[in-house]
């Protein structure tokens, strides 16, 4: 997988990615399968371009947090991720990361002697964690509610 370099935008980039995003979501026909754009060259011949609409709401996401002034990485589903990377998507310590492997909270390969995960099984993961958390925070809520420290 290749790795960027992470570069924030500068605020005149995110400004014009944020106005972006709002002119296209604007003319997004979802109920198409594809959507024509226009783009000049250096010339400044406009040229049409199709595309199918699921990469055109994609692009508009991409704007929309380029607007937000964050940096955007795009990580194809079956791509196998390093440790590292396993590690920054959770946003957790490497030796945590290791430890999930280890404890196969999380399927992985070796590839010589390094791991590799999937993107989809640490994306699972954290759907998991998520849900396992949402699922404690109601039944806090529900106690709450009970003994009467209502908020």
């Amino acid at each position: 997988m290749n790795t960027l370099n992470i570069k924030l935008p500068t605020p005149e980039e995110a400004a014009l990615a944020k106005y972006s995003s709002q002119k296209l979501s604007a003319f997004i026909e979802t109920k198409a399968e594809t959507q024509s754009l226009s783009i000049s060259d250096s010339a400044g011949v406009a040229h049409a371009v199709n595309i199918p609409v699921s990469a055109l709401l994609l692009l508009v996401n991409v704007l929309t947090e380029l607007g937000e002034g964050n940096t955007v990485k795009l990580v194809p589903v079956h791509a196998e991720l390093t440790t590292q990377e396993g590690t920054d998507l959770l946003n957790i310590s490497r030796p945590t990361f290791v430890k999930l492997l280890d404890d196969q909270l999380i399927p992985f390969s070796k590839s010589g002697n390094r791991r590799k995960v999937r993107y989809t099984d640490v994306q699972a993961y954290k759907n998991r964690l998520e849900a396992d958390r949402l699922q404690v925070l109601g039944q806090l809520s529900e106690l709450d509610q009970e003994l009467g420290m209502g908020y």
